[in-house]
Parts: C-alpha cells; sequence; structure tokens
C-alpha cells in the first residue's frame, strides 16, 4: 500500500506550487495570494525511488475562525492518517509567528516531520536555512519547486523517513491470493456485491450515499481460488466531497487499486458512464491494474434502455477494448458468476508467462505486415521480443532506431500480442530498447599506405591551390 505524504505549512509558502511539481500536474489551484487551498488535493508522488500517496492541504493560521477553521481541521487529520509530514516554510520570508506554531502543533502529534525551506532560489543558502534551525527539526531541505530544484534530494530523504515495503518472504506467502478491488460511486452498490459474493452481511449495504467510510478487506475461498475482497468507499467528484472522514476514505480507496491485481469497477446501469467513473478508470490505467467493467442494477431496466447503456459504453470505452464488462444484479445474484469467470480470465492474462520465441514469432509478423513510418529518413528495425514482467503483462521489444516509433505503432502492436495470446482483461504494456552500435566511437586505424596516400595529396592540393 503507498504510504501517504502531507504537505502543511502556513498560507503561500508554495505548497500547491510542490504538490504540482511533484505529481507532475496542475491538479492544485496556485495564484500569488494566500489561502487560495481549502480542501484537500491528492495524487501519487513517483518523484524519488519509491512512489507515494501526497496530500496537499490548506494553510494553517493562528486563531483560526470560520473557513480558516474548517481547513485548519482537515490539514489535522491529513497529519493524523499520514506516515511523513512535509512541514514547508518560505526561505524567503524567514521563519515567523505562525511557522513557529505549525512546529509546535507537529511535535505535539508525534508524526515524523521533513522540514522543507522552498523559494530558496537567488538567495544565499547558509544565511536563509539559519534562521530555522530554532524549531528544532534537524536541517532545512532547501528547494525550489517552481523550477523543480531539490526536489529530488528531498524525496530521498523521505524515503529514508517512510515505512519499508513488505520483504519478499511475505510476497511469497500471498502469491495464491487474488487481490480484488472493488471501486466506484457512492451507492453503486459495492458493499452489496461483496455481502452477495460472501453469502453474509460482512458489511453495511443502505441505500444512502457515503454508508462505507473505510477500505474492509474480507478473505473468500470459492472454486479453488483464493481472494481479498476489498470494498472501497464511494469515491465522489471533488466538489461533492465535504466531511474530513470521506476525503480520506477516498485516498484510501485509491491506495486500494494500487494494492490490487484486479479492479471491479462498478457502474450503475441507470446512469451509464459518468465523467467520476471515467476519473476512476484513468487511476486504474495508471496503475496497470487488470479491470472488470461491473454494470450493476441490469434487472431494473427495460429493453431499450439496455439496449442504449451498451451503446454508450462501446462508443466511450474503445480506449479500453481489453476490458470485459459484465451486467448483472448484486441484490438478486444474477450475473455473479459470469463476474467472477470474468476475474479469473483478467488474473490469467495479467499473470501469462509469455516465451521469447514466440513473442519473437508474433513480432517479426507483425513487422512484415506494417512496418513503422518513416522520420527523418530513417526506419525503425525490430529484431526480437521477451517478457518483461506481469501484473500487467510487459513486452521488451529490442531493435535500432526505436525511438522514431510513434505511439500509433506501438498500440498497433499491443494489439497483435493481445489478438495473438487471447489476453482479456489486462492493459499490455511495451517498452522498447536500442541496441549497442559495437562500432560507436571506434574508429579504423590507417595502414602506413594510406597515411602515404592522404599525405601524398594533400601536398598535391596545396601545390595546386599556389598556382
Amino acid at each position: 500500500m503507498l504510504p501517504v505524504v502531507a504537505i502543511v505549512g502556513r498560507p503561500n509558502v508554495g505548497k500547491s506550487t510542490l504538490f504540482n511539481a511533484l505529481t507532475r500536474t496542475r491538479d492544485a489551484l496556485v495564484a500569488d495570494i494566500p489561502g487560495v487551498t481549502r480542501d484537500r488535493q491528492y495524487g501519487i508522488s513517483r518523484t524519488g525511488k519509491s512512489p507515494c500517496l501526497l496530500v496537499d492541504t490548506g494553510g494553517l493560521v493562528s486563531n483560526a475562525e470560520g473557513i480558516d477553521y474548517l481547513t485548519a481541521q482537515q490539514v489535522l487529520q491529513a497529519i493524523e492518517e499520514s506516515q511523513l509530514v512535509l512541514f514547508v516554510v518560505s526561505a524567503r520570508d524567514g521563519l515567523t509567528a505562525e511557522d513557529e506554531e505549525i512546529a509546535a502543533r507537529l511535535r505535539r502529534s508525534s508524526s515524523t516531520v521533513l522540514l522543507v525551506a522552498n523559494k530558496i532560489d537567488g538567495m544565499d543558502e547558509n544565511t536563509a536555512l539559519a534562521d530555522f534551525a530554532s524549531l528544532g527539526m534537524g536541517d532545512p531541505l532547501p528547494v525550489t519547486a517552481s523550477h523543480r530544484r531539490g526536489l529530488e534530494e528531498m524525496m530521498q530523504a523521505a524515503d529514508k523517513m517512510l515505512p519499508l515495503p513488505a520483504d519478499e518472504g511475505e510476497q511469497e506467502e500471498e502469491s495464491d491470493l487474488l487481490r480484488l478491488a472493488i471501486v466506484g460511486r457512492p451507492n453503486v452498490g459495492k458493499s452489496t456485491l461483496v455481502n452477495r459474493l460472501l453469502g453474509e452481511e460482512r458489511v453495511l449495504a443502505f441505500d444512502q450515499p457515503g454508508t462505507t467510510r473505510d477500505t474492509i478487506s474480507t478473505v473468500l475461498e470459492r472454486d479453488g481460488q483464493k481472494y481479498e475482497l476489498i470494498d472501497t468507499a464511494g469515491v465522489r467528484r471533488r466538489s461533492k466531497i465535504s466531511g474530513a472522514i470521506e476525503k480520506f476514505s477516498t485516498i484510501k480507496a485509491l491506495q486500494a487499486i494500487e494494492r490490487a491485481h484486479v479492479v471491479i469497477l462498478m457502474l450503475d446501469s441507470r446512469e451509464g458512464l459518468t465523467d467520476q467513473d471515467t476519473t476512476l478508470l484513468g487511476h486504474i490505467l495508471t496503475q496497470g491494474r487488470a479491470l472488470v467493467i461491473a454494470l450493476n442494477k441490469w434487472d431494473g431496466l427495460d429493453p431499450d434502455h439496455r439496449k442504449a447503456v451498451k451503446s454508450e459504453l462501446d462508443r466511450k470505452l474503445t480506449y479500453v477494448d481489453w476490458a470485459r464488462w459484465v451486467t448483472l444484479s448484486a441484490l438478486h445474484g444474477s450475473g455473479i458468476q459470469e463476474l467472477l469467470d470474468a476475474v479469473q480470465q483478467a488474473w490469467r492474462s495479467a499473470t501469462i508467462d509469455f516465451s521469447t520465441p514466440e513473442l519473437t514469432r508474433v513480432l517479426i509478423a507483425a513487422f512484415e505486415a506494417h512496418q513503422p513510418p518513416m522520420k527523418q529518413g530513417r526506419t525503425a528495425r525490430l529484431r526480437y521480443a521477451h517478457a518483461g514482467g506481469k501484473l500487467p503483462p510487459r513486452i521488451v521489444i529490442h531493435g535500432s532506431r526505436t525511438d522514431t516509433i510513434p505511439d500509433g505503432y506501438r498500440r498497433y502492436l499491443v494489439n497483435r500480442f493481445i489478438k495473438h495470446f487471447k489476453l482479456k482483461g489486462t492493459p499490455v504494456f511495451i517498452h522498447f530498447r536500442d541496441g549497442e552500435n559495437p562500432y560507436k566511437d571506434r574508429k579504423n586505424k590507417l595502414t602506413q599506405r594510406q597515411l602515404e596516400k592522404r599525405r601524398r595529396l594533400k601536398k598535391f592540393t596545396s601545390r595546386k591551390s599556389r598556382k
């Protein structure tokens, strides 16, 4: 599970700029005025050695009232739930009374804290950082978030303070366990599905959005396969999220996606595919998880409505045509076996063992049938392929001039591999590698005869130019 790292500090020290730089997004609103951020923003940072779940928070102010008080409560909740706090101060402003007050709060919270001095550009580091020694939180790490200066060093220091990932022994023990996460918007029937699979009222299911607040894991064995069912809280649009508990429920749902082997994305058949469903689907694709799309509450639709829903999905989900979608009724139990069959198929596809000779045969056949386009007078050559990993399947293709291959040709190769190996329910990632040129940086040594010939030619040319 990804560790949670919270970014805290007083207003206008650059917390949101730091969040955007680490997540390489523009998700957090940035402006040169204090108090822009009020709600918590979350994203995945891959800067540094290990990824983490990053939480951007609003600025903490002294004697907060009204909206500032509500913002402060969310920040304190973020501190409570995180494994590490990035305490951001402004090197340009120096140490302030608000910084000292926040430091005192962090000391009372027993949180692991990494002090970060932002906006260090154009300043003498020793002079600017000396101010913060009185906080007693170690030497501050100098960064300039707007220019990405010092971020790698900061996240390397953060990696050392975060909990270690599970060791290989633990992973081996769970090799036969299929972790199945069920995600979706509130009130689409996730908890009802878990209860139906277990045959008991294991989790609370109620006709009110937001009933599930935490991520609930339950072990199930069915048809000889062990499952860990992960029931998650419904993920709503950010503007609709209000309570502090619900915000961290959303974070835990995203962590469940990262942890799962296969993800069931549940949709409400009556509403079809919404913008929030598409956002969730984007998180699943980013993590490269095997996917099954479940259309719940199918039994309540008339034939015309069913036809319209299928047509809409065929149109909107062309970019995930490798995923199976299943119609079901979690309440009445119809379609449950078909859903588990789709999960098993996705699991087998995601853990398939590729042989190098067969991969190479498919690659050569695809290359001969359709070669990549020329770029600047050069055409790529593809030689052989081998497996590069599982969950999701990764295929490494070796060749020359592979930097000229466009994304369209990459998708063509992915489709050829999916079709040949009959993969269903999992994305396939392709990585290209250029072979090293054995003659790079090597020069032929001229023989004595060639050197003599060059000398005579140079002498003749010089004499001719004088005439």
